[in-house]
């Protein structure tokens, strides 16, 4: 995983590469791209594909639902003893025959994102039953959460998203990640997706994903704007808060960044979540 410290300058060029530049206010930022994917794409952005138009017609007023989510454990500010730190959700609000649940089938269902600090997200199906994140360092943390649909996107109404910190305690003092800088009232970029392995018809398009926390984009009357680079590709951008769907992928490993620019176009800084980099892999048939 890439992680990069402030305000961070366009990706060039088609080999790995660093760079450093300057921001307005003096302080350097380090870009550091990724090795091109071994075949020539051409992204394209394009319409939710068929299959997710289908899903929608047959889930009725479900995608019009406002769900409300709230963390019952761990609170803001908890000292959690142990390793495992063990979530437990509340859903309410206008849910239109909004549940929780997982298709054995298909694998496939509503369900809640899990973000710990800002790895990938964990999948969620069923209320019922605790989520447990193992093996969690010492140290102060955060959990995001947020409602999805089961091709997940998510749900991006108010009260569907929430965010809280705490502490792992341990014997030995950990030094502070990037975590414990987060203010919860400043803007806040969540990367939801991609993630992960994209094969058959689940390969193109691919949706980009995310949750704005304290912003608005100025598509949406606002002064943010949304940042995504493929690979060593230009630079794109999004003013609108909806999912973005990129067809034309090439098969191989891919690199998908997404920043939070403010009205000077450069990255808000807030503990470093602003600014994600994941990797995916894309099986064409």
């Amino acid at each position: 995983m890439v992680k990069l410290s402030f305000k961070c300058a366009a990706l060039i060029g088609t080999t790995l590469l660093a760079a450093c530049t300057s921001r307005p206010d003096g302080k350097n930022a380090t870009t550091t791209t990724h090795i091109a994917p071994p075949s020539l794409q051409s992204l394209m952005v394009v319409s939710r594909p068929a299959h997710v138009l289908t899903m929608m017609e047959t889930r009725g007023e479900q995608d019009f639902a406002r769900p409300v989510l709230r963390i019952l454990t761990p609170v803001s500010g908890q000292q959690v003893d142990g390793t495992s730190v063990v979530v437990r959700l509340s859903l309410s609000g206008d849910l239109r025959g909004y549940t929780v649940s997982q298709d054995p089938v298909t694998g496939m269902g509503n369900h809640f994102h899990l973000i710990l600090d800002n790895e990938p997200y964990e999948a969620y199906y069923n209320l019922a039953r605790p989520f447990e994140f193992k093996n969690v360092a010492p140290g102060q943390h955060t959990l995001r959460a947020f409602a999805s649909r089961p091709w997940h996107e998510s749900y991006k109404n108010d009260g569907a998203f929430q965010i809280v910190s705490f502490t792992v305690r341990g014997k030995t003092p950990e030094p502070q990640n990037n975590a414990s800088n987060i203010d919860p009232n400043r803007p806040l970029l969540t990367y939801s997706r991609p993630k992960g392995v994209y094969d058959g018809t689940e390969a193109d398009p691919i949706m980009i994903d995310f949750w704005l926390s304290n912003a608005k984009l100025q598509g949406d009357g606002g002064a943010e704007r949304i940042r995504y680079i493929i690979d060593d590709d230009a630079p794109r951008f999004a003013d609108k808060w909806e999912p973005i769907w990129l067809s034309g992928w090439s098969s191989g490993n891919h690199s998908v960044r997404l920043e939070l620019l403010g009205a000077d176009e450069w990255p808000i800084p807030n503990g470093e979540f602003n600014v994600t980099t994941r990797e995916i892999f894309v099986n064409r048939p």
